[in-house]
């Protein structure tokens, strides 16, 4: 490569990074900066011969949350005993802690900004989707497609909602409190349905504004052609990214029933698009993460993020995927050199286990004989022999 391509790399990365930072900041001052941090446990105080409007004034519980704990049809229920309700302190406590929790998650988030969200959304991915299904996406277009999901579902839009949080902040939600956010639910449902089985991994290909963050940087240490790198590029092997992918969940898991704390509340690296919170240690882990991101590709996708698991088994079904038409191909395997990870050449041969597909469409952009193609549909056995 250039001398000149090469000194390009480091400025543009450091103007992408300042500018989202920036940015972000300002639209969350204008947002309003809802807090999006999960509720804590509360003490209580408590005693039987307490009523529950006591019990209420004592401990700052609104009327509404104690008739929903309890029961209650009247406001003249609200002068029973904790003893006449017919539950024990240690119910009480439970159903009260759940319920200041849902009431804290529906608090704390702002619908406006998350319906808007889920609109863009389904506009931008049924409009990428017809450009892959067309091949229309070049090398150019590509980075353009990227910046814009980063600024408007990142920056503009903000760090929450996130497809990792449906699946992480469910975990330590239900671990912690013993509740589960209906919302969050639903939206986990059609992330998955729509952006993962309908359209193999589409939301995290084109919506997820920390994966989209991630590809752009990735894109920018590539030569204008998107097939190899600037700095050299590195390609992990599926079975290691994916092992640590698995543990990294299960730790989450501990970390939520076990001790009741999200482990990655420190350095959740969607809150670049919240910069605001972050401290000292957050800001180190996640300029690593994406300085890694220069010569990995969407290194906490493939080794961290929750969703991206979850998605990468679900993608299994997916209706539309990348396939190739074997009749057509003439095995150059410029499409397996061309991708930016592992999963082209297990796609290309179907030798191995398929590892996660952002369907980016390079594999689409370079083939030199058309034989690549994102469709519905199973994909075809190779030839014997076809890549000997």
């Amino acid at each position: 490569m250039s001398q000149d391509q090469k000194a390009r790399v480091i400025p543009v990365f450091i103007m992408l990074l300042t500018s989202v930072v920036v940015f972000s900041m300002l639209f969350m001052m204008l947002w309003g900066g809802k807090p999006e941090t999960l509720p804590e446990d509360r003490e209580f105080i408590i005693k039987s011969t307490m009523t529950i409007q006591e019990f209420g004034v004592q401990n700052e519980i609104s009327t509404e949350t104690l008739k929903s704990v309890f029961g209650l049809t009247s406001q003249e229920d609200l002068q029973q005993t904790l003893e006449q309700s017919g539950l024990s302190q240690e119910e009480i406590v439970a159903k009260t802690q759940k319920t200041l929790a849902l009431a804290s998650e529906e608090a704390a988030k702002n619908w406006v900004k998350i319906l808007l969200k889920f609109i863009a959304w389904i506009g931008f991915l049924v409009y990428m989707f017809f450009q892959l299904r067309q091949g229309k996406i070049t090398p150019k277009q590509r980075k353009r497609f990227l910046l814009a999901a980063v600024v408007v579902f990142g920056v503009i839009l903000g760090s929450d909602p996130s497809p990792m949080g449906t699946v992480k902040d469910a975990v330590v939600l239900f671990g912690k409190s013993g509740v589960i956010f209906p919302p969050r639910l639903i939206a986990f449902v059609g992330m998955l349905v729509g952006g993962i089985i309908l359209a193999n991994k589409f939301l995290c290909s084109w919506g997820c504004q920390l994966g989209t963050l991630q590809d752009l940087i990735f894109r920018i240490n590539r030569d204008q052609d998107d097939r190899k790198g600037i700095f050299p590029q590195f390609k992990v092997p599926f079975v290691v990214s994916n092992s640590v992918r698995i543990l990294f969940l299960a730790a989450i898991v501990l970390g939520a029933f076990i001790w009741a704390i999200d482990i990655t509340e420190l350095y959740d690296p969607f809150k670049i698009f919240n910069p605001a919170v972050l401290g000292a240690f957050g800001i180190i882990v996640i300029g690593l993460l994406l300085i890694t991101s220069l010569f990995v590709y969407r290194p906490w996708c493939h080794f961290f993020c929750p969703f991206g698991l979850v998605g990468w088994l679900a993608e299994k079904v997916s209706y539309y995927k990348i396939k190739v038409n074997y009749d057509a191909c003439i095995a150059c395997e410029a499409c397996a050199k061309a991708c930016p990870s592992t999963v082209m050449n297990a796609i290309l041969k179907q030798q191995h286990t398929i590892p996660d597909c952002f369907a980016c469409g390079n594999c689409i952009n370079v083939c030199p004989v058309n034989a690549v193609h994102f469709e519905k549909g199973k994909r075809s056995v190779p030839p014997a022999g076809k890549f000997a």
